[in-house]
């Protein structure tokens, strides 16, 4: 498998943000700026698990207090409703990276669910 290096991970979540959420996310600054928030990632169809680097280079870039609770590994199987993580942290980086995380994390999923049905056949 040919990984990106972190710096490449790192500048492709930065471009994702900027054109996310640009100079800002009007809905996560209404939320209390002490308000904790906890999302759970859950895979609503079987898949392969991809993108946890780009998932948490999105959280590390807005808040390095979020904390991510992984439930597997990059390329385990993971079956519809399994939960794929659980993010604790501030609601406002949460809520600006939510979007951004979920795009990495379909079109890396998808990307490695294909592939691996593929070689499978």
């Amino acid at each position: 498998m040919i990984k990106p290096s972190e710096a490449q991970i790192q500048g492709q979540v930065a471009l994702a943000l900027a054109e996310d959420i640009g100079t800002g996310d009007l809905t996560a600054s209404l939320s209390n700026e002490s308000e904790r928030v906890r999302a759970t990632l859950i895979c609503r169809e079987d898949a392969v698990a991809c993108g946890r680097d780009w998932i948490d280079a999105v959280f590390e870039a807005l808040d390095p207090s979020v904390q991510i609770d992984w439930r597997c590994q990059d390329g385990e199987d993971l079956k519809a409703g399994q939960i794929w993580c659980v993010i604790n942290g501030s609601a406002r980086a949460v809520l600006s990276g939510e979007r951004t995380a979920l795009n990495f994390a379909q079109l890396l999923a998808s990307t490695a669910t294909a592939t691996r049905t593929l070689v499978r056949h």
